[in-house]
C-alpha cells in the first residue's frame, strides 16, 4: 500500500495499480470540529490509501468550503490524491465554476460528481439537472479526472435497471473515467451489476463501495436512502448484535473484511472504504487484509 505521488490523477491510479484503496470521509457540520479532522487524517494517512475523498454538503457554501479546504490538507499536508464530491442539485453554473477554480488554485485535479439529494429544506437549481450533465460540463472547464456514482441495485429514483445502466453509460460517456460504487452488502448483487455493466459497453474502472456496520441507527438511514437488500446472514448479525455496541463494532469489521476478501479473490478495481471519520474502522480493515491488497 505504498503512497501515490501527489498531482496524478486518479485515472491514472487505476492504470497503474489493482487494486486501488481509498477511503471517505465527511467534513464536520461545525468548523470548530475541524481538529477532529486532522486527528482522523494523521490516523489514515499512516495506512496510505491511494487516494482520500471528501464528501459535499448539500448545503455547502462556495465561500466557506470545508470540503475544499480538508482536501488541500491531504493533499499538501499529507500528500495523499484528494478526491472532492461536487454536487450540483443545489448549485448554479456560476457557483460551480467558482468551486472549480478554487479547485484549480489549489491544484486539485480530482472530482467526483454526482447530483446530489434533493433536499425540501434547500433550494434546488436546475442548471444541472443530472450528474451526466455535471461531468460534462466539468471535463468542458479544465483538466480535471472525473468520477461518477454508480448503484449495484438501481438508483431509487430509476424506473427500472436498464434506464439506471443507460444512465450511467451516459455518465461515462459524457466523461467519467472511473465509478465509486454505493454501498451494498450482498457481494453477488455487485458482480451481477459489473456483469451487466460490461454488457452495457461500461469499460471503465469500478471501486466497490464497503461500508462497514458498526452503528445501527446509521445503517438503518443509510439502508432507506440507497435501498440496500440485506441479505439473511447479514439481518442475523444485526439481530443478534444490534443493541451491543461493541459486539456490533467487532461484528461489523469482520463482515466487511469478509466482503472484500470475496471481493478482491474476483479481482475488483479497487475498494472505497466509508470511514465515516472513525480511523479504527479503516485501521482494523487495513489490518485484515494487509497481504491480499
Amino acid at each position: 500500500m505504498g503512497r501515490q505521488k501527489s498531482s496524478m490523477k486518479i485515472e491514472t491510479i487505476f492504470e497503474k495499480k489493482k487494486p486501488v484503496l481509498s477511503f471517505e470521509i465527511f467534513p464536520p457540520k461545525k468548523e470548530a470540529a475541524i481538529k477532529n479532522i486532522d486527528e482522523t487524517l494523521e490516523a489514515l494517512s499512516i495506512l496510505h490509501p491511494d487516494y482520500i475523498s471528501v464528501t459535499f454538503g448539500a448545503g455547502g457554501s462556495c465561500t466557506n468550503n470545508l470540503t475544499v479546504e480538508i482536501a488541500k490538507k491531504i493533499k499538501h499536508r499529507y500528500h495523499i490524491e484528494p478526491l472532492v464530491h461536487l454536487t450540483c442539485i443545489n448549485h448554479s453554473r456560476e457557483e460551480i465554476c467558482m468551486i472549480l477554480d478554487q479547485l484549480k488554485e489549489a491544484d486539485i485535479q480530482n472530482i467526483l460528481a454526482l447530483r446530489g439529494d434533493i433536499n425540501p429544506e434547500i433550494e434546488r437549481k436546475h442548471d444541472f439537472e443530472y450528474a451526466s450533465d455535471l461531468v460534462k460540463f466539468i471535463k468542458e472547464n479544465g483538466d480535471f479526472s472525473v468520477g461518477g456514482a454508480c448503484y449495484p441495485e438501481i438508483h431509487m429514483e430509476a424506473r427500472d435497471e436498464i434506464e439506471d445502466i443507460l444512465n450511467l453509460k451516459k455518465k461515462v460517456d459524457n466523461g467519467a473515467g472511473y465509478l465509486i460504487s454505493q454501498l451494498f452488502f450482498d457481494n453477488e448483487v455487485f458482480y451481477d451489476f459489473q456483469n451487466k455493466a460490461k454488457i452495457a459497453g461500461i469499460q471503465v474502472p469500478i471501486e466497490a463501495g464497503i461500508m462497514p456496520v458498526i452503528n445501527k441507527a446509521q445503517i438503518e438511514k443509510m439502508v432507506s436512502l440507497c435501498g440496500a437488500s440485506l441479505p439473511g446472514k447479514f439481518s442475523r448479525m444485526m439481530q443478534k448484535y444490534g443493541n451491543d455496541k461493541e459486539a456490533l463494532f467487532d461484528a461489523g469489521i469482520a463482515y466487511a473484511i469478509n466482503q472484500i476478501v470475496d471481493l478482491l479473490a474476483h479481482d475488483v478495481d479497487g475498494i472505497h472504504i466509508f470511514t465515516m471519520n472513525n480511523p479504527e474502522v479503516a485501521k482494523r480493515i487495513c489490518e485484515g487484509i494487509k497481504t491480499l491488497i
